[in-house]
């Protein structure tokens, strides 16, 4: 059902099943797939929005990055199926940097976060209230970054990694972890998110020795990944590539 209020653009592509509330605006070149709700006073423009989603009231999707290089190229957002967006949140649309900003698939955005051009957020992904993403910050699978939590452009965090509420992320943070802080530093692994997962016992505790290795011993860094590269365990060897991708550098556990 579409509102009689909604204003929809003539380019616009909405599928079946789409609920559109009053005064919704969904702007040029913008598809919305079967099975989502766009709640009233919601905006959207240059975005693909999957099946089955929910974008609740005064969210913002597609609107121009906050980009002072931005000239105006085509750009857009897409967001994955089955992802909720609640209130106030704003997605912004990519530059020619990356062409996108993507948000994946089961995703939450909680009220009032914003999510900056570029940004890649992988599936299963939950962003707290009031959280803020710069430009080009890459969030991979199962991760949960709380409320009040900034993160500067660029940083990476890892799979299944958790920040804690009120956090400033300004390196790359390794998958597995819990990082809290300003700036955000390690603090242990994230082991109920790793349970919840239903990972064996055996392998977090390959998780746990390689955490030691890197950040408990006096290995240097360097050292520590050569000595774990070969690890049979795929958590371990995700743990690896990440830091060796790393362009910010990784978050460690506070020294002393």
């Amino acid at each position: 059902m579409v509102h009689q209020t909604a204003v929809i653009d003539k380019s616009a592509v909405i599928e079946d099943n789409v609920e559109i509330g009053p005064y919704a605006v969904i702007g040029p070149d913008t598809v919305v797939k079967s099975g989502t709700k766009i709640h009233g006073q919601s905006v959207i423009e240059y975005a693909e929005i999957g099946h089955n989603c929910e974008i609740f009231n005064f969210s913002s999707i597609g609107k121009r990055p906050q980009d002072l290089k931005y000239q105006g190229e085509k750009t857009k957002v897409v967001v994955g199926d089955g992802t909720t967006i609640r209130e106030s949140v704003t997605l912004n649309r990519g530059t020619a940097a990356a062409g996108r900003t993507v948000v994946g698939k089961n995703c939450l955005i909680m009220a009032c976060a914003h999510v900056a051009h570029d940004c890649i957020i992988s599936d299963n992904v939950i962003i707290g209230y009031s959280t803020g993403l710069a430009g080009h910050v890459e969030i991979d699978d199962s991760a949960i970054l709380s409320s009040a939590i900034g993160v500067h452009q660029f940083c990476k965090i890892g799979k299944s990694a958790i920040i804690g509420a009120g956090s400033m992320v300004s390196m790359d943070i390794v998958p597995y972890v819990t990082a809290q802080g300003d700036r955000a530093v390690l603090v242990g692994l994230n082991l109920i998110g790793l349970k919840r997962k239903k990972v064996k016992l055996l392998e977090i505790e390959d998780i746990k020795d390689a955490y030691r290795v890197l950040f408990m011993s006096k290995l240097s860094l360097e050292d520590a990944v050569v000595k774990l590269k070969d690890s049979s365990s795929q958590y371990v060897k995700e743990m690896m590539l990440f830091i060796e991708n790393s362009q910010r550098g990784i978050a460690r556990p506070r020294q002393g």
